[in-house]
């Protein structure tokens, strides 16, 4: 019995949400979330973890960061105007089909887009869960804001080692040794 809390692949996806290239010079730490995006992303295809990638009006704010783009590989995205993703129809159509009810969110920005599909995740009774370290935004103190908001309203924060660990469960894990490469 493992506490209900705790990320399984079996329940879990991954939702990369609008790394984008406008975004870059104006995200704090953006260097450190791209990085640990990567190596969730990385992770999620090894113990076999769906992933929906999403892209805020590329038109306007760009691709995906060609970092993640290239993690990704030939990862559909979903453009979207609305901030949570849960707005678009697509969009949580895609994410209801998967029968999933844990989502792990990386991205930008923590008091946009991350909050307010969190939040939406919540009211589809869903579990959302966020890599603290693999999400962000320009200012501090939004993101220091919606964290607390985002945990007082019932959303968990961990990171991206502690979610990749989880899952894995232990050691005995086929993908433990390529897990362990990746998290040096």
């Amino acid at each position: 019995m493992r506490h209900k809390q705790l990320l399984t692949v079996d329940n879990c996806l991954l939702l990369v949400v609008d790394i984008q290239e406008a975004f870059a010079p104006h995200i704090a730490d953006l260097d450190d979330v791209i990085e640990r995006t990567r190596v969730m992303i990385e992770a999620a295809n090894l113990l076999e973890i769906p992933i929906v990638a999403t892209q805020q009006y590329p038109r306007g704010l760009g691709q995906t960061v060609p970092a993640i783009r290239e993690a990704l590989g030939e990862q559909q995205y979903y453009d979207k105007l609305a901030f949570s993703c849960c707005q678009d129809q697509a969009i949580r159509d895609c994410l209801l089909a998967t029968g999933r009810s844990q989502f792990l969110l990386v991205g930008i920005e923590t008091h946009v887009c991350i909050a307010q599909t969190a939040l939406d995740l919540l009211a589809l009774g869903l579990k959302p869960y966020l890599a603290g370290d693999a999400i962000s935004c320009r200012r501090p103190t939004d993101a220091a804001t919606a964290l607390a908001r985002l945990q007082a309203a019932g959303v968990i924060v961990t990171t991206t080692e502690a979610a990749i660990l989880e899952m894995t469960v232990s050691s005995d894990h086929p993908a433990f040794r390529k897990i362990s490469k990746l998290l040096k």
